[in-house]
């Protein structure tokens, strides 16, 4: 690349430098533009010396994508082709596997935050924690997570093959899944009706709710208030709402759901270094404000489910049960580059709870930091990566069940009665066939100590409020 060029190139930077220094204070102008001088020089030692020529577009976009990963895992130079992919997840008109992912610094691998429930990762055992080191056997080595967008999307029906290794596990695995439209339930129960529908009543005897939410999506809100619905027409008197495994979501679904138990006060609020405070107030119409309630959360409850959660705890409106969230609690900025062809989605702010405590887990942050949701004082449950894998997957096996054993509706049962006595026997035979594969197939009940943990505080809470009245 001539000097010429280069000089131009650098010339350029500096004076929209020099723009943004005289709003945002940054470093003096002899400093950036020796630095500047740093980075010309390296462009071309490495395009005169390198082994094998190199491309200049795909030297700069290395260097940005380098400048950006030591910021933090969510900011990312993001191509054209990136982006075009990238758009097509943020609006959801796209075909996958239906996992979430981020940098793993430590292996620069892609870890699973939490595959969403239903989706063909979660079928095939994909887990929360888990390393993903090859997809189709391109090794994922320095993936970004908007790369591993663009290699596991693809059309309904392509099959993607990923080898995973497991939190706490050795062992590697290999597991392949179809690609299809993620579409999924996002509010879901802990046991089925004998019509298949969830049963969101925990324990019938004293009214106690249950309600998994596993993802917060534009429906979440309008599923929970069916649910609820539900639970308030059959005399609900608690509830509990396990947000473990839930990797987040859409800001506003976590703030309308939020805004259904509290109805004074601040839900969330952001604050940036560059950026107004944004707060987002209660209401005042909170519909579920009358019984005791108690939130589940693990290490892999992130951002949204953050949200719900520490507004519940800051506001006393829940307690919190479980193991300390995860901490995502960063708001990205898409800034267009190149008319828009390209952009950066960059970090410029956090998420702060109502009483104004940090959410987001900064790089190098320590356990004593402020960060995350923790549990609330000797509701503290900690499962080891082995009970954590054997529940993920007891849990898994009942979500399902009635996907693997094609278990007949109601109705249908009904009519095949109706047909020739000629076949009676013969279907009959089937029947018992089929039902003792469906008892192999349903699995054993597992302890889960973490719901246990939370059914007896709710259990308590809502003693309590008895003698209260």
């Amino acid at each position: 690349m001539p000097r010429r060029n280069l000089s131009v190139f650098a010339a350029v930077a500096a004076v929209s430098l020099l723009c943004w220094q005289a709003t945002q204070g940054a470093k003096p102008k002899d400093e950036m533009m020796e630095l500047y001088g740093t980075f010309v020089d390296a462009v071309e030692q490495v395009e005169a010396s390198y082994v094998r020529p190199v491309n200049r577009r795909e030297l700069l976009e290395s260097a940005l994508r380098g400048m950006l990963q030591d910021l933090d895992p969510h900011s990312q130079f993001i191509t054209e082709n990136e982006w075009r992919s990238f758009k097509k997840t943020i609006e959801g008109r796209y075909a996958g596997i239906g996992i979430q992912v981020e940098l793993d610094s430590d292996s620069e691998r892609l870890r699973v935050i939490a595959p969403m429930v239903g989706t063909p990762a979660y079928h095939a055992g994909i887990m929360p924690g888990d390393l993903i080191l090859d997809i189709d056997g391109q090794s994922t080595e320095g993936f970004t997570p908007d790369k591993a967008v663009e290699v596991l999307t693809g059309r309904p029906g392509t099959d993607v093959k990923l080898t995973v290794k497991h939190e706490g596990i050795d062992k590697l695995e290999t597991l392949q899944m179809t690609r299809a439209e993620i579409n999924t339930p996002s509010v879901l129960g802990d046991a089925r009706k004998p019509d298949d529908q969830w049963d969101f009543m925990l324990d019938h005897d004293r009214k106690i709710g249950y309600v998994r939410i596993t993802s917060f999506i534009q429906s979440t809100a309008d599923e929970l208030k069916k649910a609820l619905a539900e639970l308030k027409a059959e005399g609900m008197k608690a509830l509990i709402v396990d947000l473990r495994d839930n990797p987040g979501g859409l800001l506003a679904s976590a703030v309308e759901i939020s805004d259904l138990f509290v109805d004074e006060g601040v839900i969330v609020s952001t604050k940036g270094r560059n950026t107004p405070t944004k707060e987002y107030p209660a209401q005042k119409d909170g519909q579920f404000t009358d019984f005791p309630m108690v939130v589940l959360v693990n290490q892999s409850s992130a951002s949204a489910s953050e949200i719900l959660s520490a507004c519940l705890q800051d506001h006393h409106r829940a307690k919190v049960v479980g193991q300390r969230s995860y901490g995502k609690g960063s708001v990205q900025n898409i800034l267009e580059l190149e008319g828009g062809s390209s952009v950066l989605k960059l970090t410029v702010a956090t998420y702060q709870r109502p009483s104004g405590k940090n959410i987001h887990r900064f790089k190098n942050a320590k356990e004593s930091d402020e960060w995350g949701v923790s549990p609330d004082k000797g509701l503290e449950v900690k499962l080891t990566p082995e009970q954590y894998k054997v529940l993920h997957d007891a849990r898994r096996g009942r979500d399902l069940l009635t996907l693997h054993r094609g278990r007949k509706p109601a109705d249908a049962k009904a009519a095949d009665g109706k047909k020739d006595k000629d076949n009676d026997n013969d279907k009959e035979k089937e029947k018992d066939k089929e039902k003792a594969k469906d008892q192999k197939a349903v699995p054993k009940a597992i302890a889960d100590v973490q719901l246990d943990k939370a059914l007896a505080e709710v259990k308590e809470e809502l003693a309590a409020a008895t003698a209260r009245k």
